[in-house]
C-alpha cells in the first residue's frame, strides 16, 4: 500500500490506535501511522511493512501538515484530546480532509463543537469527534430509537460492562477531565451541560441478556451528553455505568487490557442499552460485542470510509448520528457488533 489516498492515524501506537490500523488493513485502506514518538512507530510499522511512517508532534503545526499530505482523512487517537484534537483538526482543515477523533473527553468534545463548527463549514469539510464506544456509539443508538420524532423528553444509555480495563491513555484523559472541571460532575439536563456536587447514587437496570439485571452507577455521566444533544431535541440526557466496571475504572490497581484472541481483544464483553421517551412512549435500542477499545476501531473507519465516498448528511462538525443514517451504519458493523433497534 503507498500513502496517496491514505488515511492518517494519529496516535498509531496507541492501544486504540493499533486496533484502528489493523482495522484499516483488514480493509485494504492504506494507512500513515504518524504520532509524537517516531521510535515507536518505526516499531509499529515492522508489523505493517506497506505503511507510511509520518512522525508528528501536535504543538508542531508544519511537521503535522506533513503528515497530512495527499491524505484522504485523518483519525485522531492520541489522547488526552484536550492537547490534540485543537491542532490536528486544524492541521485536517488546511489539508481540507475529513477528520475523526475517539475521544470520550466531555470538555474536549464540547470545545470541538464550539471552536471548530464555523471553520469546518467554511472549509465543506466534514469533522466527527467522539467517534467512538463512548459518544459515537450511544449517539447512533439514540438516532436509530429516535427513528422519525423530532424531540424528546428523556435518553437514558446504559453501560453494561463486566469489567473495565483502564488503558493508560483512559487514566489520563480522565486526569484531565476531573482537573478541568475541578473535579465537579456533570450532566446534561433542561437543554444545557451542568455541573453539579450531587453525591453519587446507584440503581438497578435490567440489560438484554447475557447480563440481566446489573447494579448501575446513575449519572456516570460520559461523551453522549456532549454527542446526542448536539443534533436531537432531547431535553435531558443520562448516562449509567455498571457498578463492576466504575470499580475497576476507579481503583488504581486494576491491571491494563489483556489479549485473549487472535485480534487482540480483552475478555470484556459489553451491552449497551438506550431507552429514548417522548409524550409517554418508549423505545429501546440496544448493541452488545468484545472490548470496548477494539469495538471503537470499526466504529471510526466505518466513518471515514462513509466520508471518503460522500455518504455524509452533512459538512462541519456533526456527531455521528448526525453525519451518518444511523441504523445503516450500525448494521454495517456485523458480525463486530450486533444490534438490536425498534422496527
Amino acid at each position: 500500500m503507498s500513502s496517496e489516498a491514505a488515511v492518517v492515524v494519529y496516535g498509531a501506537t496507541g492501544h486504540t490506535g493499533r486496533f484502528v490500523v489493523a482495522e484499516l488493513h483488514r480493509r485494504g485502506i492504506a494507512t500513515v501511522l504518524s504520532g509524537r514518538n517516531a521510535a515507536r512507530l518505526a516499531e509499529l510499522a515492522v508489523q505493517w511493512p506497506d505503511a507510511a511512517v509520518r512522525p508528528a508532534a501536535a504543538d508542531d503545526p508544519g511537521s503535522l501538515d506533513r503528515a497530512l499530505h495527499g491524505a484522504a482523512a485523518v483519525i485522531n487517537c492520541a489522547g488526552p484530546f484536550a492537547v490534540t484534537a485543537g491542532p490536528v483538526v486544524e492541521a485536517a482543515l488546511r489539508a481540507g480532509i475529513p477528520y475523526v477523533d475517539v475521544a470520550a473527553e466531555i470538555e474536549a468534545n464540547a470545545a470541538m463543537f464550539a471552536d471548530y463548527a464555523e471553520a469546518a463549514r467554511k472549509a465543506a469539510v466534514p469533522v466527527v469527534p467522539a467517534m467512538a464506544f463512548y459518544g459515537g456509539l450511544g449517539d447512533l443508538l439514540v438516532t436509530a430509537a429516535m427513528g422519525e420524532w423530532m424531540a424528546g423528553e428523556m435518553a437514558d444509555i446504559a453501560y453494561g460492562l463486566t469489567s473495565w480495563r483502564p488503558t493508560a491513555g483512559t487514566r489520563v484523559a480522565g486526569r484531565v477531565s476531573h482537573e478541568r472541571r475541578a473535579g465537579r460532575r456533570v450532566r446534561f439536563a433542561d437543554g444545557a451541560l451542568r455541573y453539579h456536587d450531587d453525591e453519587v447514587s446507584e440503581r438497578d437496570w435490567l440489560f438484554p441478556e447475557p447480563l440481566g439485571r446489573r447494579r448501575v452507577v446513575s449519572e456516570f455521566t460520559m461523551a453522549d451528553v456532549v454527542t446526542i444533544p448536539s443534533h436531537l431535541a432531547v431535553s435531558e440526557v443520562r448516562t449509567h455505568m455498571a457498578v463492576e466496571a466504575a470499580r475497576d475504572l476507579a481503583a488504581q490497581e486494576t491491571p491494563v487490557p489483556e489479549a485473549v484472541d487472535e485480534q487482540g481483544r480483552s475478555d470484556q464483553m459489553f451491552v449497551v442499552d438506550v431507552r429514548v421517551r417522548a409524550g409517554g412512549v418508549e423505545r429501546r435500542a440496544t448493541a452488545h460485542g468484545q472490548d470496548i477499545y477494539a469495538i471503537t476501531a470499526p466504529l471510526a473507519v466505518e466513518a471515514v470510509h462513509r466520508m471518503m465516498a460522500g455518504r455524509t448528511r452533512t459538512a462541519g462538525v456533526a456527531s455521528a448520528g448526525a453525519m451518518f443514517d444511523a441504523e445503516d451504519f450500525l448494521r454495517s458493523l456485523a458480525p463486530q457488533l450486533s444490534v438490536d433497534l425498534p422496527h
